[in-house]
């Protein structure tokens, strides 16, 4: 019953500033990601119908405040993570369970950068409803769901968001080295987004998918890793169209030997 009143309260409160501190306890924990992840949907929904170009400020804020949450919780322990997930209402708990999941895997897959923030390249991303015609068009074209390619493209670059190359020179919104680029860019553009979510749909049919979509996202980066946090983060859209532009609307974070840094603005 607390838990319920507390994300009622914070429902209708002002969106949290950019550097609110967050919990540390189990409770306020599982509180406030409840409340932050309602009022984002809420504030999506509102958005849609408004039918504006450019999602509002207090959007931006609340899917900051959850992706802190969320970042914070990809740290923890297993036993603290899971007890806040036991926590939440029953409706937020499988999307929790996998958003954890994929978090904790990119923190194993990637270590803490020892490069200069300003070596990181940052754009704004294509609109969330172009990227999304785009993700379905290659899946009608190469039957990959397009959950999965958005995952991808959430991962590799924050939707677009990251524009430096990788230290392998992997580039463009899907991280394509050049010599696959060539394979399966099918003469586009490495770095257009809809060229980009073309080729890489190409690549994972040819690897395999849809049929078999573990061993194709092997294929395009040999990690298993890699492998668990596409498919959780893609299990999380496809249960809940509403996490796409929540996620669309996340910040792009620095993982340094000292924390988290934020180098995009809200």
């Amino acid at each position: 019953m607390l838990a319920l009143l507390v994300t009622a309260a914070l429902a209708v409160a002002a969106p949290p500033p950019a550097a609110t501190p967050l919990p540390s306890a189990v409770g306020p924990t599982a509180d406030r990601l409840a409340a932050a992840t309602g009022t984002l949907q809420s504030e999506i929904g509102d958005w849609r119908e408004a039918g504006t170009s450019r999602p509002p400020r207090a959007l931006l804020l609340w899917a900051l405040y959850q992706q802190r949450l969320y970042l914070a919780l990809g740290l923890a322990t297993p036993r603290f993570a899971d007890a806040v997930v036991a926590r939440l209402p029953a409706r937020l708990r499988a999307d929790a369970r996998d958003t954890i999941l994929a978090r904790r895997s990119l923190v194993r897959l990637t270590p803490p950068t020892t490069l200069p923030l300003s070596a990181f390249r940052t754009g704004p991303a294509e609109p969330a409803e172009r990227l999304l015609a785009h993700y379905r068009e290659a899946e009608r074209r190469f039957g990959v769901p397009w959950e999965v390619l958005a995952a991808v493209n959430f991962i590799e670059t924050a939707f677009g968001k990251v524009r430096s190359r990788s230290s392998a020179g992997a580039q463009g919104p899907m991280q394509f080295l050049p010599a696959t680029w060539r394979a399966y860019g099918l003469g586009g553009d490495i770095d257009d987004p809809r060229d980009a979510i073309l080729g890489a749909a190409n690549l994972l049919r040819a690897s395999g998918a849809p049929r078999d979509l573990r061993g194709a996202l092997y294929a395009y980066n040999h990690s298993t890793l890699y492998v668990d946090a596409v498919l959780a983060y893609a299990g999380v859209i496809r249960r809940n169209p509403r996490a796409f532009d929540g996620f669309h609307a996340w910040q792009v974070f620095v993982r340094t030997p000292s924390g988290y840094r934020r180098i995009t603005r809200v």
